[in-house]
């Protein structure tokens, strides 16, 4: 599975193949006549509404484009704003952190009398925080009751394994694997408080290899969920090969054809772009040139609302004096240049 990055980070002035849909990625609803007030005032643009992300291009010049991933969201809400194109209107503002970084985005939607624009984005964006399990490890969580698992919308249960031993501790501690078409859980037969959840989305690798406690299975959890090695015991040597195989199997097809688990329902009357029609209209538009942003293409995007105090003075060489800690991605020239060059 390629690098999982769409609901995580913010980019702008994508490429038009990171426009289109990675698998798994499902196309919610099309906005054709949107304007990013805060960056490109006076440009109308597309929104793409995603199980993932919010997407946004102009008409006019698609390079300039936005990617805004749902893990980034702090806040969604209206504001009164002042468009170019609308004047004094409603308008749809989201607060983001990327990193260290904090980015306001302004969308105005052109058509009048028309609440799509906030019931789409802020329903998909509730639907993605309530599916969290779907995508992320959870460890001594809610996930059991009664040693039954507490299932998820589109989840199934594919097998249920007794007698693993989990060997986090130099004892072991005896339980129960449940593996599922979204995720492996393994939860402690003395106190099913004492366990793990870990979606397919999350896992690096599984394999089998010899330890202190005999044969055991490894499994590895990506970066981005901490990069644990989970080793688990199970008897006999051929009980242990069978669970390996099931379990990376499913995570094999899991890859191909990953369950985000975002359920949205839209109004069906909406005339929709397909992802295919989506694919094929982004095709036809040149690929972007493989440099850097100007500094001043996120800038616009800056949120200083809960500026606290100003950032520590360094020496700057350049003008002999101390001077701000300029922000990540800016430089001392690219502050002088008025248009970037």
């Amino acid at each position: 599975m390629s690098l999982l990055w769409e609901d995580r980070e913010v980019r702008f002035d994508i490429a038009p193949a990171q426009m289109k849909m990675r698998p798994g990625e499902q196309l919610i609803d099309t906005l054709d006549s949107v304007e990013d007030t805060k960056g490109n005032s006076g440009d109308r643009g597309r929104m793409l509404v995603t199980n993932l992300r919010v997407i946004w291009h102009s008409h006019a010049m698609p390079r300039v484009s936005l990617s805004v991933g749902y893990n980034c969201v702090l806040n969604i809400t209206v504001k009164q704003v002042n468009s170019k194109l609308r004047g004094l209107t409603e308008a749809l503002y989201i607060l983001t952190k990327a990193g260290n970084t904090r980015f306001e985005f302004i969308f105005t939607n052109l058509t009048p009398g028309s609440q799509r624009l906030f019931t789409s984005v802020n329903g998909v964006h509730k639907a993605y925080a309530s599916s969290r399990l779907y995508r992320e490890l959870k460890l001594r969580g809610a996930v059991v009751s009664n040693k039954q698992l507490r299932l998820l919308p589109q989840e199934e249960i594919v097998s249920r394994v007794n007698g693993v031993w989990n060997l986090s501790s130099d004892q072991g501690n005896l339980g129960t694997f449940i593996i599922t078409n979204v995720r492996l859980v393994w939860f402690a037969n003395m106190n099913e408080q004492f366990n793990m959840s870990l979606p397919y989305l999350q896992m690096d690798s599984v394999r089998t290899r010899d330890s202190k406690f005999g044969p055991a299975l490894v499994v590895e959890s990506t970066e981005a969920s901490g990069g644990y090695v989970l080793g688990f015991r199970i008897d006999p040597k051929e009980k242990l090969t069978e669970v390996y195989k099931e379990l990376y199997s499913l995570f094999q097809v899991f890859s191909e054809t990953p369950i985000f688990g975002v359920q949205y329902s839209r109004d069906a009357t909406d005339t929709q772009l397909t992802a295919e029609e989506l694919s094929s209209d982004l095709d036809n538009i040149a690929e972007i040139d493989d440099v850097d942003p100007p500094a001043d293409t996120f800038a616009s995007y800056f949120a200083d609302g809960d500026h606290a105090q100003d950032r520590e003075p360094v020496y700057c060489p350049e003008l002999g004096l101390a001077v701000e800690r300029l922000k990540d991605g800016f430089t001392l020239q690219s502050l002088w240049e008025v248009v970037p060059q």
